[in-house]
Protein backbone atom coordinates (compact mmCIF):
# COMPACT_ATOMS: atom_id res chain seq x y z
CA UNK A 1 0.00 0.00 0.00
CA UNK A 2 1.74 3.26 -1.07
CA UNK A 3 2.19 5.79 1.73
CA UNK A 4 1.22 9.47 1.71
CA UNK A 5 4.92 10.16 1.10
CA UNK A 6 5.00 8.47 -1.78
CA UNK A 7 1.53 9.89 -3.17
CA UNK A 8 3.01 13.12 -2.67
CA UNK A 9 6.18 12.97 -4.29
CA UNK A 10 4.66 11.12 -7.14
CA UNK A 11 2.88 14.28 -8.22
CA UNK A 12 -0.18 14.10 -6.98
CA UNK A 13 -2.70 17.33 -6.20
CA UNK A 14 -2.77 17.85 -2.44
CA UNK A 15 -6.21 18.48 -1.11
CA UNK A 16 -8.00 18.78 2.53
CA UNK A 17 -11.61 17.70 3.18
CA UNK A 18 -11.55 20.76 5.42
CA UNK A 19 -12.81 24.18 4.70
CA UNK A 20 -10.33 26.39 6.73
CA UNK A 21 -7.54 28.75 5.30
CA UNK A 22 -4.55 26.46 4.81
CA UNK A 23 -0.98 28.04 6.41
CA UNK A 24 0.96 30.12 4.19
CA UNK A 25 3.30 28.41 1.62
CA UNK A 26 1.18 25.60 1.98
CA UNK A 27 0.37 23.67 -1.17
CA UNK A 28 -2.43 21.61 -0.16
CA UNK A 29 -6.00 22.88 -1.90
CA UNK A 30 -8.79 23.54 1.14
CA UNK A 31 -12.47 21.75 0.22
CA UNK A 32 -13.83 25.45 -0.57
CA UNK A 33 -11.24 25.27 -3.79
CA UNK A 34 -11.87 22.24 -5.39
CA UNK A 35 -15.00 19.83 -7.00
CA UNK A 36 -14.43 16.07 -6.19
CA UNK A 37 -15.40 13.87 -8.78
CA UNK A 38 -17.30 11.10 -7.41
CA UNK A 39 -16.43 7.60 -8.55
CA UNK A 40 -20.04 5.66 -8.67
CA UNK A 41 -22.39 6.39 -11.60
CA UNK A 42 -25.84 8.65 -10.77
CA UNK A 43 -28.87 6.67 -9.91
CA UNK A 44 -31.26 9.38 -11.18
CA UNK A 45 -31.32 11.69 -14.13
CA UNK A 46 -30.88 14.69 -11.67
CA UNK A 47 -28.15 13.36 -10.66
CA UNK A 48 -26.30 13.39 -13.62
CA UNK A 49 -26.76 17.19 -14.35
CA UNK A 50 -25.25 18.01 -11.25
CA UNK A 51 -21.00 18.79 -11.49
CA UNK A 52 -19.84 16.05 -8.98
CA UNK A 53 -20.74 13.43 -11.29
CA UNK A 54 -18.76 14.78 -14.54
CA UNK A 55 -15.28 14.89 -15.53
CA UNK A 56 -13.33 17.99 -17.43
CA UNK A 57 -10.10 18.77 -19.14
CA UNK A 58 -9.21 19.69 -15.72
CA UNK A 59 -9.80 16.67 -13.97
CA UNK A 60 -6.61 15.38 -11.91
CA UNK A 61 -5.44 12.55 -9.54
CA UNK A 62 -5.76 13.83 -6.54
CA UNK A 63 -4.75 12.76 -2.01
CA UNK A 64 -6.31 14.03 1.08
CA UNK A 65 -2.85 15.47 2.87
CA UNK A 66 -4.92 17.01 5.27
CA UNK A 67 -8.78 16.20 7.31
CA UNK A 68 -10.82 12.97 7.41
CA UNK A 69 -10.03 9.97 4.80
CA UNK A 70 -5.93 11.28 4.76
CA UNK A 71 -4.21 9.35 2.56
CA UNK A 72 -7.01 8.32 0.25
CA UNK A 73 -7.17 9.67 -3.24
CA UNK A 74 -9.59 11.21 -5.31
CA UNK A 75 -10.41 12.83 -8.54
CA UNK A 76 -11.05 16.61 -8.48
CA UNK A 77 -11.34 19.63 -10.32
CA UNK A 78 -9.22 22.68 -8.94
CA UNK A 79 -9.45 25.09 -12.03
CA UNK A 80 -11.33 28.45 -10.90
CA UNK A 81 -12.33 28.97 -14.74
CA UNK A 82 -14.08 25.53 -15.61
CA UNK A 83 -17.31 25.98 -17.05
CA UNK A 84 -18.12 22.39 -16.07
CA UNK A 85 -17.34 22.41 -12.19
CA UNK A 86 -17.75 26.20 -11.82
CA UNK A 87 -21.08 27.63 -14.21
CA UNK A 88 -21.85 30.05 -11.39
CA UNK A 89 -18.70 31.58 -11.51
CA UNK A 90 -18.16 31.83 -15.10
CA UNK A 91 -21.86 32.84 -15.42
CA UNK A 92 -21.07 36.07 -12.84
CA UNK A 93 -17.79 36.72 -14.62
CA UNK A 94 -20.21 36.81 -17.74
CA UNK A 95 -22.55 38.98 -15.71
CA UNK A 96 -19.75 41.33 -14.72
CA UNK A 97 -18.41 41.77 -17.75
CA UNK A 98 -21.89 42.55 -19.88
CA UNK A 99 -22.81 45.04 -16.61
CA UNK A 100 -19.37 46.54 -17.65
CA UNK A 101 -20.20 47.48 -21.47
CA UNK A 102 -23.29 48.60 -20.34
CA UNK A 103 -22.01 50.87 -17.87
CA UNK A 104 -19.39 52.28 -20.62
CA UNK A 105 -21.83 52.36 -23.11
CA UNK A 106 -24.30 54.78 -20.96
CA UNK A 107 -21.09 56.28 -20.11
CA UNK A 108 -20.38 57.32 -23.60
CA UNK A 109 -23.92 58.31 -24.77
CA UNK A 110 -23.91 60.40 -21.77
CA UNK A 111 -20.84 61.96 -22.71
CA UNK A 112 -21.64 62.42 -26.62
CA UNK A 113 -24.98 63.90 -25.52
CA UNK A 114 -23.91 66.40 -23.02
CA UNK A 115 -21.01 67.73 -25.66
CA UNK A 116 -23.97 67.91 -28.28
CA UNK A 117 -25.72 70.15 -26.32
CA UNK A 118 -22.47 72.23 -25.36
CA UNK A 119 -21.49 72.91 -28.89
CA UNK A 120 -24.58 73.86 -29.70
CA UNK A 121 -25.20 76.13 -27.18
CA UNK A 122 -21.91 77.67 -28.31
CA UNK A 123 -23.09 77.93 -32.09
CA UNK A 124 -26.24 79.57 -30.80
CA UNK A 125 -23.80 81.98 -28.23
CA UNK A 126 -21.73 82.59 -31.39
CA UNK A 127 -24.95 83.99 -33.34
CA UNK A 128 -24.74 88.03 -33.91
CA UNK A 129 -27.90 90.00 -32.83
CA UNK A 130 -28.40 90.73 -36.00
CA UNK A 131 -28.70 88.27 -38.73
CA UNK A 132 -25.96 88.26 -41.62
CA UNK A 133 -26.15 86.66 -44.90
CA UNK A 134 -23.86 84.24 -44.02
CA UNK A 135 -26.28 82.75 -41.71
CA UNK A 136 -29.56 83.39 -43.49
CA UNK A 137 -27.57 81.36 -46.21
CA UNK A 138 -26.67 78.75 -43.84
CA UNK A 139 -30.21 78.13 -42.35
CA UNK A 140 -31.63 78.39 -45.75
CA UNK A 141 -29.57 75.47 -47.27
CA UNK A 142 -30.08 73.40 -43.84
CA UNK A 143 -33.61 73.52 -44.28
CA UNK A 144 -34.23 73.24 -48.15
CA UNK A 145 -32.65 69.38 -47.50
CA UNK A 146 -35.81 68.79 -45.67
CA UNK A 147 -38.01 69.55 -48.25
CA UNK A 148 -38.80 66.48 -50.75
CA UNK A 149 -38.41 66.79 -54.68
CA UNK A 150 -42.14 68.49 -55.38
CA UNK A 151 -42.04 70.90 -52.86
CA UNK A 152 -38.13 71.91 -53.68
CA UNK A 153 -38.80 72.70 -57.51
CA UNK A 154 -42.21 74.48 -56.22
CA UNK A 155 -39.88 76.85 -54.58
CA UNK A 156 -38.23 77.30 -57.18
CA UNK A 157 -40.29 77.92 -59.68
CA UNK A 158 -41.69 81.18 -57.37
CA UNK A 159 -38.18 82.46 -58.69
CA UNK A 160 -38.73 81.73 -62.06
CA UNK A 161 -35.83 79.10 -61.54
CA UNK A 162 -36.87 75.99 -63.90
CA UNK A 163 -34.36 72.94 -63.47
CA UNK A 164 -33.57 71.03 -66.89
CA UNK A 165 -33.46 67.73 -67.53
CA UNK A 166 -30.55 65.93 -65.80
CA UNK A 167 -30.28 68.91 -62.87
CA UNK A 168 -30.80 69.45 -59.52
CA UNK A 169 -33.07 72.28 -58.03
CA UNK A 170 -31.98 72.55 -54.86
CA UNK A 171 -28.13 73.01 -56.25
CA UNK A 172 -30.14 75.79 -58.91
CA UNK A 173 -31.38 77.18 -55.56
CA UNK A 174 -28.63 77.41 -53.67
CA UNK A 175 -26.82 78.97 -56.43
CA UNK A 176 -29.38 81.64 -56.74
CA UNK A 177 -29.49 82.25 -52.89
CA UNK A 178 -25.30 82.71 -52.96
CA UNK A 179 -25.78 85.50 -55.25
CA UNK A 180 -29.01 87.34 -53.68
CA UNK A 181 -29.63 89.70 -51.63
CA UNK A 182 -30.28 89.26 -47.97
CA UNK A 183 -33.83 90.07 -47.98
CA UNK A 184 -34.25 87.32 -50.83
CA UNK A 185 -32.67 84.44 -48.42
CA UNK A 186 -35.12 85.54 -45.79
CA UNK A 187 -38.00 85.39 -47.77
CA UNK A 188 -37.10 81.87 -48.81
CA UNK A 189 -36.67 80.88 -45.41
CA UNK A 190 -39.84 81.61 -44.44
CA UNK A 191 -41.44 80.02 -47.35
CA UNK A 192 -40.03 76.71 -46.37
CA UNK A 193 -40.60 77.33 -42.59
CA UNK A 194 -44.02 77.46 -43.88
CA UNK A 195 -43.92 74.36 -46.20
CA UNK A 196 -42.07 72.41 -43.13
CA UNK A 197 -45.13 73.11 -40.33
CA UNK A 198 -47.66 72.63 -43.04
CA UNK A 199 -46.40 69.11 -43.69
CA UNK A 200 -45.85 68.08 -39.74
CA UNK A 201 -49.22 69.66 -38.81
CA UNK A 202 -51.14 68.04 -41.71
CA UNK A 203 -52.76 71.37 -42.02
CA UNK A 204 -51.83 73.46 -44.30
CA UNK A 205 -54.75 76.09 -44.03
CA UNK A 206 -53.67 76.90 -40.59
CA UNK A 207 -50.49 77.55 -40.95
CA UNK A 208 -50.87 79.61 -44.05
CA UNK A 209 -53.83 81.62 -41.45
CA UNK A 210 -51.09 81.56 -38.89
CA UNK A 211 -47.83 83.32 -41.48
CA UNK A 212 -50.21 85.45 -42.99
CA UNK A 213 -51.73 87.04 -39.20
CA UNK A 214 -47.81 87.06 -38.32
CA UNK A 215 -47.78 89.32 -41.50
CA UNK A 216 -50.22 90.76 -41.40
CA UNK A 217 -51.11 89.88 -45.11
CA UNK A 218 -55.19 90.01 -45.61
CA UNK A 219 -56.44 86.63 -46.80
CA UNK A 220 -59.81 87.56 -48.44
CA UNK A 221 -58.22 90.18 -50.65
CA UNK A 222 -55.94 87.66 -52.03
CA UNK A 223 -58.89 84.80 -52.22
CA UNK A 224 -60.88 87.31 -53.85
CA UNK A 225 -57.83 87.97 -56.25
CA UNK A 226 -57.02 84.46 -57.13
CA UNK A 227 -61.07 83.60 -57.80
CA UNK A 228 -61.18 87.02 -60.18
CA UNK A 229 -58.09 85.37 -62.12
CA UNK A 230 -59.96 82.52 -62.62
CA UNK A 231 -63.17 83.88 -63.83
CA UNK A 232 -60.91 85.73 -66.32
CA UNK A 233 -59.50 83.11 -67.31
CA UNK A 234 -62.36 80.50 -67.91
CA UNK A 235 -64.07 83.51 -69.70
CA UNK A 236 -60.93 83.63 -71.73
CA UNK A 237 -60.89 79.85 -72.67
CA UNK A 238 -64.98 80.34 -73.21
CA UNK A 239 -64.16 82.60 -76.07
CA UNK A 240 -61.65 80.71 -77.76
CA UNK A 241 -63.74 77.92 -78.31
CA UNK A 242 -66.92 80.20 -79.13
CA UNK A 243 -64.68 81.58 -81.81
CA UNK A 244 -63.39 78.37 -83.14
CA UNK A 245 -67.02 76.98 -83.71
CA UNK A 246 -67.98 80.17 -85.80
CA UNK A 247 -66.75 79.87 -89.50
CA UNK A 248 -66.85 82.78 -92.00
CA UNK A 249 -69.25 82.17 -95.11
CA UNK A 250 -68.12 82.09 -98.54
CA UNK A 251 -68.73 85.23 -100.96
CA UNK A 252 -70.44 84.71 -103.44
CA UNK A 253 -69.23 85.39 -107.21
CA UNK A 254 -71.64 88.27 -109.26
CA UNK A 255 -73.34 86.93 -112.00
CA UNK A 256 -72.32 88.34 -115.61
CA UNK A 257 -74.51 90.75 -117.12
Amino acid sequence: MRTLVSYVESGLVQISTAYGQQQEGSKVVPRSKYVEIRPEKPDTPEKAKWPEFKTCKYTAEAIIADGIDKGEGRKVCTEPSCPVHHPKKQQSKADATAKADREKERKEAALANATGIRLLQTIVAAVPVRLMKRDLLFIAEQMLTLLDEKRVEMVARNRSIRAKQGESAAKLLIAFLRNAEESAVGKLIVEVVILLSARTQNDGGKVLRAAAQAYKVDTDAVALKVKQEFAAKERANAAKKGSAKVEPKPVKKAKAA
